[in-house]
């Protein structure tokens, strides 16, 4: 007989071949090159990490395309090569997830593949799966209960860290997985997993959503009376209370076999429970559990509960802020004439980010519709720097600010350089340092006038909203992008310039303004990296171009919201508006300013209230406005003012200076004693009429013009209520009044008031 030191190395070969060796071992062996690519892989392997393919056809292809590391540890992996590449030796444990969708830690050992001469060539990978029986090891215990705590700390999001935790658990350690949760006093079932893709008959089990109880003396009610884990071996010999027939029956069919539930109990508090359960669902070696998994299931069960109540914590928090933020947005879009608008706000959802850690994601977009005098209307999207509650509050503060900045009807640009100043005075009192900055936001403001079309406005470093029209859309391209508000920080000198734009908007075109969290930062569908922004940017033209064919802006703005694929980054907010495919109808004719007009210009008014088709009582009450609009027009045009001069127009006994020949809006002049004498008592009676009867009015300024456009509350019709959504073809009713002869005439002012909003007095020319 031949010792086995005897026997040389050609004889040791031909009676244990390496092939057969390594294809008999219960153990996975992986060989790749320098570079990650597969030279080896034994049968085992093949099994442990579900592939189909043939080993020897896979030889040459990078690990990373077989799948056998899970996305969440490639940074492990590039560890465990520059380890090993270097000479030394990685012991670890690392998640696989199989074609069939099921998850797997692996442990695992690497070592160098030397070449004879000494070089590194490659990594050899011995891998075994941390089963059930394996996990008794205090080795592997200790192992588990760092990659549970791994994937807990990984989201705070609680739906997210529930399945990463049944994901681990089935169906290496259970076939089955049920995590119930307290919501007030009723308990609710959050996750449930079965191994093999198995699901309970309907009504049988409760499903996730649904409240689950528990009878007295069943495992989960005693683990929770007791604060402590139950273990029951063997369901045929210890026979529990369940919940109902239906549930035993289903137990039965899955042929569970042993269980065990543990409290989920965290800071004084009872949360919920966990139970696991085998079953012969699977074929496994062992079906009990037994003592060593009690206490293995006891201890995840403490670090599940820590990481649930966090998340509910970060949860509330969350929720605090969205709410916070949501109700500085306007609750409802106010009805506008010629513009139809829907809008969006979209948080993103809680992300581990670069550098920053886990982030509410609540922010400081927003956006705003501000109804002006005149018919016009304010368009206002913006975005704060930063994130969190004291993101949400600025961006209270500047959208406060800028609405009542816009009732002073100063340009766009003129508001801008406002809103900057006062945004920096927003710097917290912290000299000479980063926290004594005054915070920055990016904005647009324009102001629309559904008459002209025309959109004026101005940019403080804000990306150019989607202009479609024709079947196409493009992105807006501003001649002066202006500079962020805010950012002209301490001891800089100088104003920073904005300026204003206007462009006509062609019938039926639709805006489409967002702020950056449409387009940063959106994970690839393959999971490769991120799409650039003008990958992003050519998604969202191609989404909305298509649904502008309906015609319908909330149907764009739900396009532009899932035009790029992948969870947000950041929030984002959306703004959508479509001109009015048809012009306002209107009617313009001009009078001499004598008093005598005035019974002219109510015929006039009645005679196209009529051809427009309205009812008798909405008639007469525009025809009563219409009335006392050009008796102050007829009134104030007698006093003959000299070109350059101002007068007032008392409206309540608040003074409102109109320059003459001026092509700014007027502003409201402070209070001051009222002014006496038949034309100001005219002037209030009239004042007193229209207010009350209309849902707003102001001055329509242009060249060498001014007057007052006012629309009533109610279109009158019998059964009708307050107006609804904006319509396409809202009424506008114009006379012009000329100077008396005689004296220094000054321009022409023009009196505006706009006419009825009735559905049956709708018309275009």
């Amino acid at each position: 007989m031949t010792a086995w030191g005897s026997w040389d190395e050609a004889a040791f070969d031909a009676y244990l071949p390496a092939n057969m060796v390594l294809g008999m071992t219960d153990i996975a062996v992986v060989v790749t090159d320098r570079l990650g690519n597969l030279l080896y892989m034994n049968r085992y392997a093949a099994r442990l990490f579900r592939v189909t393919a043939d080993a020897a056809d896979l030889a040459g292809q990078p690990m990373l395309s077989l799948g056998l590391v899970a996305d969440c540890d490639l940074r492990q992996l590039e560890e465990l090569s520059g380890q090993v590449l270097r000479g030394r030796t990685w012991e670890g444990t690392f998640e696989t997830k199989r074609p069939d969708g099921t998850h797997a830690l692996i442990r695992a050992i690497a070592v160098p593949l030397r070449h004879p001469a000494g070089d590194i060539d490659g990594t050899v990978l011995l891998a075994r799966e941390v089963s059930q029986r394996a996990g008794r090891s205090e080795e592997d215990r200790l192992a588990l209960l760092e990659r549970v705590g791994e994937r807990l700390a990984g989201s705070l999001e609680i739906g997210a860290t529930l399945r990463h935790v049944a994901e681990i658990l089935v169906p290496q350690f259970a076939d089955h997985c049920f995590i119930d949760l307290f919501q007030g006093d009723a308990l609710i079932r959050r996750v449930q997993r079965h191994a093999s893709d198995w699901m309970p008959p309907p009504g049988t089990w409760a499903q996730v959503g649904e409240q689950i109880h528990y009878p007295d003396g069943h495992f989960c009610q005693q683990a929770m009376a007791h604060l402590d884990t139950v273990i029951v071996t063997d369901l045929e010999d210890e026979r529990y209370p369940a919940p109902s027939v239906e549930s035993m029956s289903a137990a039965d069919e899955a042929g569970l076999t042993s269980v065990v539930a543990a409290p989920l109990y965290a800071r004084g508090v009872l949360l919920g429970v966990i139970s696991l359960a085998l079953s012969r669902l699977t074929d496994r070696n062992e079906r009990h559990y037994d003592t060593p998994d009690r206490d293995l299931i006891g201890a995840i069960a403490s670090r599940v509960a820590i990481a649930i109540d966090n998340a509910m914590l970060f949860e509330t928090e969350r929720q605090t802020a969205l709410a916070f933020q949501k109700s500085l947005l306007p609750q409802a879009i106010p009805e506008l004439d010629g513009l139809e608008v829907a809008c969006r706000y979209v948080p993103a959802k809680p992300l581990e980010t670069q550098g920053q850690g886990i982030q509410t994601q609540v922010g400081g977009d927003w956006y705003d519709i501000i109804p002006l005098a005149a018919g016009r209307v304010g368009i206002v999207i913006g975005d704060v720097e930063g994130r969190g509650a004291r993101a949400a509050a600025i961006m209270g503060q500047l959208r406060a600010a800028l609405r009542a900045f816009a009732q002073d009807e100063k340009p766009p640009a003129d508001i801008m350089r406002k809103l900057d100043e006062w945004c920096r005075s927003l710097a917290p009192a912290a000299p000479d340092s980063a926290a004594g900055d005054p915070p920055t936001a990016s904005c647009i403001y324009m102001i629309y006038d559904a008459w002209s079309r025309e959109l004026t406005f101005a940019n403080a470093g804000h990306d150019g909203p989607m202009l479609i029209s024709g079947g196409e859309a493009t992105q807006l391209e501003f001649r002066y992008k202006g500079v962020l508000l805010g950012v002209r920080g301490k001891g800089i000198r100088g104003l920073p310039i904005y300026k204003e734009e206007t462009i006509i908007v062609p019938p039926a075109a639709i805006l489409v303004f967002y702020t950056d969290g449409l387009t940063d930062r959106r994970t690839r569908a393959d999971g490769a990296g991120h799409y650039s922004e003008d990958e992003a940017t050519e998604m969202l033209r191609h989404a909305v171009r298509a649904a502008a064919a309906s015609g319908d802006a909330d149907v764009v703005a739900t396009a532009a919201e899932y035009a790029v694929p992948g969870d947000i980054d950041d929030d984002m907010a959306i703004l959508v508006a479509k001109s009015s495919p048809a012009e306002l109808a209107s009617c313009e004719q001009v009078f001499p300013a004598e008093p005598i007009m005035v019974s002219e210009a109510r015929r006039l008014a009645a005679q196209t209230f009529r051809s427009w088709g309205m009812a008798v009582e909405q008639t007469e009450l525009g025809c009563l406005l219409v009335s006392e609009v050009v008796t102050n027009a007829v009134l104030h045009a007698s006093i003959t003012p000299s070109p350059g001069r101002r007068f007032d127009l008392d409206l309540e006994s608040v003074p409102m200076p109109v320059p003459a020949g001026s092509g700014s809006f007027p502003t409201l002049a402070g209070p001051r004693a009222a002014p006496t004498g038949p034309l100001a008592a005219a002037a209030a009676n009239g004042a007193a009429t229209v207010r009350p009867r209309s849902s707003r009015c102001g001055c329509d300024a242009a060249p060498a013009r001014c007057g007052w456009r006012s629309s009533t509350r109610t279109c009158g019709c019998p059964g009708s209520g307050p107006r609804g959504r904006p319509t396409r073809a809202d009424g506008a009713f114009t006379w012009s009044s000329s100077w008396p002869p005689g004296g220094d005439r000054g321009p022409r002012q023009r009196a505006r008031p706009s006419g009825s909003r009735c559905r049956s007095a709708r018309r275009t020319r």
